[in-house]
């Protein structure tokens, strides 16, 4: 797994196909993104699980991580998200042991109510009970991973009786866990109440990142209250970036496929969800919600974007899409990867400083050099061939 001190980067893979599309084919091309970011070096991926509306066609994260990881080497990989209510607490703590102990550390829980309200209605699942029932269930998976003793929980929609585990988890301390939060300030406190990490994937919708400072002042008081730790290391931002070689083609790229998502997906199909705009391209842009444009314009807008956070956080997570076609969604994450990685995670510095310190001093260092060359060929009785020739005259000595 990637080790750096500096701000983590990924991907938050819903994912997003318009229908029509071979799905099979997008499953497969969202294994091999998934193969491409590892290679790049990014650290996260986290991958949504959802039933219903066509567009976000991953059932089941786990099965999914399962295959990704066989794929991969070092990123991490977690449900984006696990939709609590759907599920037994039991059955969701046993699958993510089995895969941190599958994935040697690199699975990762990701919890949430369930985002589409169509997936609920057909499981019978009031809309109202879905958040305080993943409060419920992520305090049980909570004490099952504790592995201290058996959990007995009663509750109106799912019973542990004397339940345990059959493996502790794999990671040390257990491997990370975080809340969903969209629009209301329910994920933030669940997040605070329990201890673990924020999913703010309204960073990426419009208005979001006013937000927040606000939703972190959520959780830190909720852990206050509760007696809990929490850290901005745990707090990922999600936000929408595709990035070019110039802004220009940044937005050629991605207007009409942005355009296509906008209206079949979150106005016709969705009916456009609370926060959503009609022209989220553009408000985004303003906002900062979305970054399009070249590496430059991009660095600017997550450091715009960390400064909202009032402190900062620890990764800033890119929400997969098909805006652009194959060939400049996989360019995008490469110059993002070449150009801006490397500017919030220190790992271009000491090249920088060597070069600039062979530039400042090269008439002290090379000038010798030089000179030795040419008493080199003048001791010999020689004249100096062309490509020394041209060399003495460049600076450059290798031979």
């Amino acid at each position: 797994m990637p080790q750096h001190n500096g701000l983590r980067f990924g991907i938050f893979l819903a994912p997003f196909h318009r229908p029509g599309d071979n799905p099979t084919l997008a499953l497969d091309r969202d294994l091999e993104l998934i193969q491409w970011l590892d290679h790049l070096g990014y650290d996260e991926a986290w991958i949504g699980e959802h039933h219903s509306a066509g567009w976000e066609i991953i059932a089941s994260p786990e099965i999914f991580i399962g295959v990704a990881a066989e794929r991969t080497k070092h990123i991490r990989l977690g449900s984006g998200v696990t939709s609590l209510p759907y599920h037994h607490p039991l059955m969701v703590a046993q699958r993510f042991v089995q895969l941190d102990h599958m994935t040697r550390g690199r699975a990762m829980l990701g919890c949430g109510p369930g985002a589409l309200a169509s997936d609920a209605y057909m499981m019978g699942i009031d809309a109202d009970t879905q958040r305080p029932r993943m409060d419920e269930s992520l305090g049980a998976i909570m004490a099952l991973l504790r592995c201290e003793e058996p959990v007995n929980i009663k509750s109106d929609w799912f019973e542990l009786k004397d339940a345990r585990l059959h493996l502790k988890p794999w990671t040390k301390g257990g491997f990370p866990i975080a809340v969903a939060n969209v629009t209301t300030p329910a994920g933030a406190r669940a997040a605070g109440k329990h201890g673990v990490g924020l999913l703010s994937i309204g960073a990426g919708l419009p208005g979001g990142q006013a937000m927040l400072a606000e939703s972190w002042k959520v959780v830190e008081a909720e852990a206050k209250a509760y007696g809990k730790t929490v850290s901005r290391d745990n707090w990922r931002l999600v936000v929408n970036m595709h990035c070019a070689e110039d802004d220009e083609q940044a937005m050629r790229d991605c207007r009409i496929g942005e355009r296509l998502e906008t209206q079949t997906y979150f106005s016709e199909t969705l009916g456009r969800p609370p926060m959503r705009s009609e022209n989220p391209l553009a408000e985004g842009l303003a906002n900062g919600t979305t970054l399009v444009g070249n590496p430059d314009t991009i660095a600017e807008g997550i450091e715009r974007l960390l400064k909202q956070t009032g402190g900062g956080a620890g990764a800033v997570l890119f929400r997969a899409h098909d805006w652009a076609n194959r060939k400049a969604t996989l360019e995008s994450y490469e110059l993002f990867a070449r150009w801006v990685i490397p500017r919030f995670q220190g790992s271009a510095e000491q090249p920088i400083a060597s070069r600039n310190w062979a530039s400042d001093n090269r008439g002290g260092i090379f000038a010798p050099a030089i000179g030795a060359l040419k008493k080199a060929f003048t001791d010999a009785g020689q004249e100096a061939p062309e490509l020394m020739r041209f060399q003495l005259h460049t600076g450059k000595t290798e031979l």
